[in-house]
């Protein structure tokens, strides 16, 4: 029995009045191997139940996976030399794991599938586009075809869903620090925010939206021209969920301190807590 169905068992006679707090994030790393030390101590801090992790950049025979269960997490990850890479530390038992989907073969490591008691959580770091009028953008936009056919596909079958990571995509305006400057430019441009609606379309939200945000919130700064201290920002990492979800969905916010570490990585981590 895990962990959440062991809970789940001992409150039941006591859920109207007493529920569980579910914690769910994702945070692109940009190099596990540098920032390890950070990953274990935010987590020892927060406690998350589910961290999805992107660009990860480690094969899967040098993943960490000791030190990972050593902090009381299990993990599932993929992962590839350089670039790329995913992983889920999990608090219960992850099962029925995908790290590809049917009919579509990549060669790079950008999607890892898992279960967490009865949530679904696709976790993404999809691609950057580089430019516009590259052929990595048109990439960018076939590989999100592709994984919004699948979604759809499992919004079939899970009706608690979660699709988190980073997208590359700022979808809105106040998603930008200065739109008119982003305007057409990769991560903002309409190709990309019309797909990112078409993920909305399909029945999810946006956790982040669900609620009253303080203005200029981003969860990306470049590491050049002072962007952080700036606040020029976009906010590209996004935890997207279902309805049944939604309604129980009580807090979603961006923890912008670990950016503000030695070496950090240039994304923050977002959060969105549930009550079950």
């Amino acid at each position: 029995m895990s962990v959440s169905e062991a809970q789940h068992e001992l409150f039941a006679p006591l859920m109207s009045k007493d529920l569980i707090m579910f914690k769910i994030a994702t945070w692109n790393v940009n190099s596990l191997k540098v920032r390890l030390e950070q990953v274990l101590d935010w987590c020892q801090q927060h406690q998350p139940d589910v961290l999805a992790l992107q660009e990860t950049k480690l094969t899967d025979e040098n993943f960490p996976v000791q030190a990972i269960t050593q902090s009381g997490y299990q993990v599932v990850f993929s992962g590839q030399k350089t670039y790329n890479g995913v992983a889920i530390l999990t608090q219960s038992p992850p099962k029925d794991t995908q790290s590809t989907i049917p009919n579509f073969t990549d060669p790079q490591k950008r999607i890892l599938v898992t279960t967490v008691a009865d949530v679904r959580i696709i976790n993404l770091y999809v691609p950057n586009g580089q430019s516009v009028d590259s052929e990595k953008f048109q990439y960018k936009l076939d590989w999100l075809q592709k994984v919004t056919q699948y979604i759809a596909a499992e919004l079939k079958q899970y009706s608690k869903l979660v699709v988190l990571g980073d997208f590359n995509i700022a979808p809105q305006p106040e998603d930008v620090h200065t739109p008119q400057a982003w305007q057409g430019q990769v991560l903002f441009s309409q190709p990309e925010r019309d797909v990112f609606q078409n993920l909305i379309n399909l029945g999810l939200q946006d956790s982040f939206r669900l609620f009253d945000q303080p203005e200029k919130i981003y969860s990306w700064w470049d590491y050049r021209q002072l962007a952080l201290q700036k606040n020029h920002g976009l906010r590209i990492d996004h935890i997207l969920i279902t309805p049944a979800l939604a309604e129980n969905c009580k807090a979603v916010y961006i923890d912008k301190k670990p950016r503000k570490l030695k070496r950090p990585s240039d994304h923050a981590p977002v959060v969105a807590e549930f009550e079950i």
